[in-house]
């Protein structure tokens, strides 16, 4: 299945989630008492959204992404005020849909490459309705 976008979410402004931020490395051994280690509050949308006004997200379907470590079910953070350039991982409509694939661009010439061998990369022609919506800056998935 082609990677195609489910949703479409914007970024919740009003509201800060603070998390406790442990400046301690962290072994898989035994536990050892976290709450002298606590440096501060972290609030991830200070660390995640840049342009909190040209932030959207996405929810993904598909499996053509896989390799690039975007799965079925994963939310992508895209900021539509980074440039697109080649080699960034891109949120495209392309006659009409959305899609998400890395962007190359290889002697004045535009390609859409998905990262899983079973699908082939997308020549942009110039008869394609063809829009770069934003760059995927971040992902997210649950282990």
């Amino acid at each position: 299945m082609v990677t195609k976008i489910e949703a479409i979410f914007y970024p919740e402004r009003t509201t800060e989630c603070e998390c406790p931020l442990f400046m301690v490395p962290v072994t898989a051994g035994f536990p050892s008492p976290a709450e002298d280690y606590i440096e501060g509050k972290l609030d991830l949308n200070k660390h995640l959204i840049k342009h909190p006004a040209a932030t959207f997200f996405v929810r993904v379907t598909g499996d053509s992404m896989v390799d690039a470590g975007i799965h079925p079910g994963d939310i992508l953070i895209v900021d539509r005020a980074i440039e697109p350039a080649d080699k960034k991982v891109v949120i495209a409509i392309i006659d009409g849909e959305l899609t998400v694939k890395r962007i190359r661009m290889l002697k004045g010439k535009v390609f859409l490459v998905p990262e899983n061998e079973n699908y082939k990369s997308l020549k942009i022609e110039e008869e394609m309705n063809f829009e770069i919506w934003g760059v995927v800056t971040n992902v997210i998935h649950p282990l």
